[in-house]
């Protein structure tokens, strides 16, 4: 199944995100993990946001997507089938 990710992170834990040396390598090895299709960074209601398209053989998969944007980005997400 194909999934459009979205991930909003807000305005204060974007700043301290990009501020981390590691943060573009980190983000980097995140697309890699996922096995990313394409990936969109744009603003989204005043916060950063980033849009992922993944493909998942099944719905048991979306906590291993999840997990690392909830946990190492914190942030808000919606999985759109």
């Amino acid at each position: 199944m194909r999934f459009l990710v979205r991930a909003q992170i807000s305005t204060d834990t974007g700043n301290r995100m990009i501020k981390n040396p590691q943060f573009m390598q980190n983000l980097e090895d995140y697309i890699k993990k996922v096995n990313a299709e394409a990936s969109y960074f744009f603003e989204a209601g005043g916060d950063r946001t980033f849009v992922f398209i993944v493909n998942l053989e099944s719905s048991d998969m979306i906590p291993s997507v999840a997990e690392p944007l909830f946990q190492d980005f914190g942030a808000r997400l919606n999985f759109i089938l």
